[in-house]
């Protein structure tokens, strides 16, 4: 059990530290770390989805298309290159893993089709949507990176998973969803929700882009969503019988355990920030 626990931390320690340093450190290292991360969670996607007798989703071509499409979005985002031509190679893929399944002769061509096309909504589209939240017009029309929303994001998460589970253990009592996860509660997430709106004062004193409030429901946004993106994938997961997504983040599981509440909490948080822009 210690071994499990320092294995845990360890690993924690040092994907906080990935994150936030990339993040933080440079436009190029964040563009390169949150690629190389969506294309390995739709890998992982595939293959949990592959378990299925009947389904051979392309795994490889569908996490190289999450990579274009983060790598397209980034360019466009920045100005780069001609925006519309950057979505070219991942207009490709798309095209190729339709028009493959025609020759593959699998069981369940439909099948396939539909998991590597969801793997482009559910995984690789939230982490595209991420170059949205760090690159914005500055004066003059100038393209500005601030890596302060994209990781306030990942610290509302961050801290809304600490508060739920701290406050889950100490008061727990009502199951929140029973059906999908037995463990979470209804106190727990609510505790949650306050400790990651508390954290939106605290942006707001460092950050006057946004109001105190509109910081606070940016906070609130990406809580409520974070939950319901961690209760998707354990939905998955119960479906496929796994207690894991994957194995490649020692005592922590795979990528799609560590990032399934962004997949619903990024989205959100773009439309919010586009309805009060």
């Amino acid at each position: 059990m210690r071994k499990k626990v320092i294995k845990r931390t360890v690993t924690g320690i040092l994907f906080v530290a990935a994150v936030v340093g990339c993040t933080l450190s440079h436009p190029l290292a964040f563009g390169l770390l949150f690629t190389l991360i969506s294309a390995l969670t739709v890998h992982e996607y595939g293959h949990i989805v592959n378990q299925e007798s009947n389904i051979r989703m392309n795994a490889m071509a569908s996490a190289l298309a999450a990579a274009c499409l983060f790598l397209a979005t980034m360019g466009h985002c920045t100005h780069a290159v001609d925006g519309p031509r950057l979505f070219i190679p991942y207009i490709l893929i798309l095209l190729y893993l339709m028009i493959s399944e025609l020759y593959l002769k699998k069981p369940n061509p439909i099948g396939s089709w539909a998991c590597a096309m969801f793997s482009q909504v559910y995984i690789a589209l939230p982490f595209a949507l991420l170059n949205l939240l760090a690159y914005h017009h500055g004066r003059g029309g100038q393209i500005v990176y601030n890596p302060l929303l994209p990781l306030s994001v990942f610290i509302f998460l961050w801290l809304s998973d600490t508060g739920a589970y701290c406050v889950g253990t100490l008061l727990g009592r009502h199951r929140l969803f029973p059906r999908v996860s037995p463990k979470k509660s209804w106190e727990g997430t609510i505790g949650g929700v306050v400790l990651s709106i508390a954290s939106g004062l605290v942006m707001a004193h460092y950050s006057p882009a946004m109001s105190t409030l509109q910081w606070m429901g940016l906070a609130a946004v990406v809580a409520v969503m974070g939950s319901w993106g961690d209760l998707t994938e354990s939905l998955l997961k119960r479906q496929k019988g796994l207690k894991d997504s994957g194995t490649i983040l020692p005592g922590h599981g795979g990528m799609l355990d560590r990032f399934d509440s962004m997949l619903l909490a990024v989205p959100s948080a773009v439309a919010y920030l586009w309805l009060i822009a």
